[in-house]
């Protein structure tokens, strides 16, 4: 018989209050398949801690010291690997709906039970969105609403080079997976991964893999069968 062992989820925390972040701490520390592999109380600390480079899921509060963590996560999908989860304690829908705008994977309360906010690191490290349906939607009549008219979409889709649109493809295709295997598929490293995406976020005026995904699947690009 094979046993297989399944790796713990590497799991980062940012919070700027150190008593919720203790908490936060001995919550993963004591969760089954996860590992704490670092904290941090600023993005600063957090881009400057090595063990950053090696979390899967990066749970940030989304006010740290009354920084919005929000304009940061451009700077961290670009730096970073991880899949981030915000965690807040506003329960305004248009900033939940901001965040994952910006490249969140997930919004969890602070109010939620704790074995909520560990059942979306999971969900969210498996390539899952957690959000509630009517965010969802809510994004997407929003990313369609705002579509520029159909000749602006053709010019921005024909700037594209072939292998923009294999990487496009590739996105679609593999829904939620993690930067190394969209690289390994497409027989390219990760840092040339993500040059390809930066270029085709500017060209398509897009903010991140979800709405890329998004804008691909509704237009078809890159010959996506998924």
């Amino acid at each position: 018989m094979i046993i297989t062992t399944e790796r713990a989820i590497r799991v980062f925390l940012v919070d700027d209050h150190r008593t919720t972040l203790w908490g936060l701490e001995r919550l993963i520390t004591g969760a089954e398949r996860m590992q704490l592999v670092g904290s941090a109380t600023s993005i600063m600390e957090l881009l400057v801690d090595p063990e950053s480079r090696n979390a899967d899921v990066i749970v940030l509060d989304l006010d740290l010291g009354g920084v919005d963590s929000a304009a940061a996560l451009a700077e961290l999908h670009q730096t970073l690997s991880a899949r981030v989860l915000v965690l807040t304690g506003a329960r305004d829908a248009d900033a939940h709906r901001r965040v994952v705008m910006a490249g969140a994977r997930g919004v969890v309360r602070k109010e939620e039970p704790v074995d909520v906010l560990l059942r979306a690191i999971e969900k969210v490290h498996e390539g899952d969105v957690w959000i509630n349906r009517a965010l969802i939607g809510d994004i997407m009549d929003r990313l369609k609403g705002g579509n520029p008219p159909p000749d602006e979409h053709s010019a921005k889709i024909s700037s594209l080079t072939p292998k923009e649109l294999e990487v496009i493809a590739t996105v679609v295709r593999h829904k939620g997976a993690k930067s190394l295997i969209l690289a390994e598929s497409l027989s390219i490293s990760e840092h040339t991964l993500r040059n390809h995406l930066t270029v085709i976020y500017h060209k398509l005026e897009l903010r991140g893999r979800l709405e890329l995904y998004v804008y691909a699947k509704e237009r078809g690009i890159g010959l996506v069968n998924s």
